[in-house]
């Protein structure tokens, strides 16, 4: 077989370190050390860091600029558009190109996104800077998510999904209480917390140069176009339709507390500290970190199905502590969305990382995003523009209720495909 073919599932071996691609590596390219697994995830936890950081400021940006919550959530909203159209072209290029050449102009959005943030002075400018955001995320959730299971190899794939979940939401997590203490603790804050988070984005240019991945040829796809609806392999539909199923509501459910979040928590302690609200965005994060380690072992639907009850549960907190006026229920759904969110996107990208084929994974991962971020971007803004017409109150009772429903239909879903297959994948 001639070098310009190349079989299913291997890559051809190049010798050397720093070329793109995945497969099965042969005894002439050993797999990187596990460090690398951890370093290949670094450039998803500081993009994600970015993707919360304005949370705590959008009170800053409100009373020097002034507009209204369903604004706010316009300007939240303009993340997951940038996100979602991203996700049409990014995971189909990162398997079509490699890894690193989607990763690097990523990386480069986002430090825009970070000059535009700091010099924002309109809600256009924080418009903007959230759009470039939403396409720096999208790339990463697809090109950088697959770029650590690459360098993990086929026999680290569990270790690969866990990492790559966990950089996404403890980067997200991190992002609010940086700029909630950095925006508290020194001058210019709209300024000082993007010049640091500059940094950390060139400390993630600086592992993508350097990470090794190997050359990856997808030459069966190059016929098909390159912006297209994410999709799977016919045979992985159900894998991506189960988590779907969960991870949408529980992404649903942090997109509300971050946006929203802070507003409910000003109400209800009376103040307008950024390090409060930054602290309970990270506590969120950690709890989707922490559950995902702690369910490590388990069977996938196990963890899906956990996913799905918490996400309920955190919506009947929600509505408790709007209705009782009171904080611990308030932490309690946050802390609870957190799981969710962490154990759907765990489940999902574990089965998806589990079943297709490292030709079309970041492609796969993206359609686990898409369908997981457009109820992320819709109901939130339906609830801010409904908080602004009959009170937050109402809004977040009708927006629980209505995320109750998926998120119990979407454990019913698991436990109904579990029983019909007699085990967990």
């Amino acid at each position: 077989m001639s070098e310009s073919r190349a079989v299913p599932g291997t890559t051809r071996t190049e010798g050397m370190e720093g070329t793109e691609g995945t497969g099965t590596r042969t005894a002439a390219a050993p797999a990187p050390p596990t460090r690398w697994v951890w370093l290949a995830a670094w450039p998803v936890t500081a993009v994600f860091v970015l993707s919360n950081a304005a949370t705590p400021l959008y009170v800053l940006w409100q009373r020097d600029i002034g507009f209204s919550q369903g604004t706010l959530t316009v300007v939240f909203a303009a993340y997951i558009v940038g996100l979602l159209g991203s996700l049409l072209v990014s995971g189909i290029a990162s398997d079509r190109l490699g890894r690193r050449p989607v990763l690097l102009p990523a990386l480069g959005l986002a430090l825009a996104a970070c000059a535009v943030f700091a010099t924002a002075t309109g809600v256009a400018a924080l418009i903007v800077a959230r759009l470039f955001t939403g396409i720096a995320v999208g790339a990463v959730v697809s090109a950088g998510m697959a770029a650590v299971t690459d360098v993990a190899g086929p026999d680290r794939r569990r270790l690969a999904a866990l990492l790559a979940s966990c950089a996404m939401v403890f980067g997200a997590g991190l992002g609010p209480l940086l700029s909630g203490v950095l925006s508290e603790t020194l001058p210019a804050p709209t300024v000082t917390v993007f010049a640091v988070e500059a940094v950390l984005l060139a400390t993630a240019v600086a592992a993508v140069l350097r990470m090794p991945l190997r050359r990856h040829r997808a030459a069966e796809e190059s016929s098909r176009g390159w912006a297209r609806i994410p999709a799977v392999p016919r045979g992985n539909r159900r894998q991506l339709a189960l988590g779907i199923a969960v991870f949408a509501p529980g992404i649903t459910s942090t997109s509300f507390v971050l946006s929203l979040g802070p507003s409910l928590l000003s109400g209800l302690l009376g103040t307008t500290n950024r390090i409060v609200s930054g602290a309970m965005a990270f506590a969120m994060f950690l709890t989707a970190t922490g559950v995902q380690f702690a369910v490590r072992s388990l069977a996938r639907r196990t963890i899906l199905t956990a996913g799905a009850g918490a996400t309920a549960a955190a919506m009947v907190a929600l509505i408790a502590a709007v209705h009782t006026e009171a904080v611990a229920p308030l932490v309690a759904a946050a802390l609870l969305a957190g799981a969710g969110q962490g154990l759907g996107q765990l489940g999902g990208l574990s089965l998806l990382n589990s079943s297709v084929p490292s030709a079309r994974l970041a492609e796969a991962n993206a359609a686990l995003n898409v369908g997981g971020y457009l109820p992320a971007g819709l109901l939130p803004v339906t609830a801010g523009y409904l908080s602004d017409a009959t009170g937050l109150t109402t809004a977040a009772t009708l927006f629980g209720a209505a995320l109750l429903v998926p998120a119990a239909a979407g454990g019913a879903m698991v436990v109904a495909t579990k029983a019909r297959a007699g085990q967990a994948d």
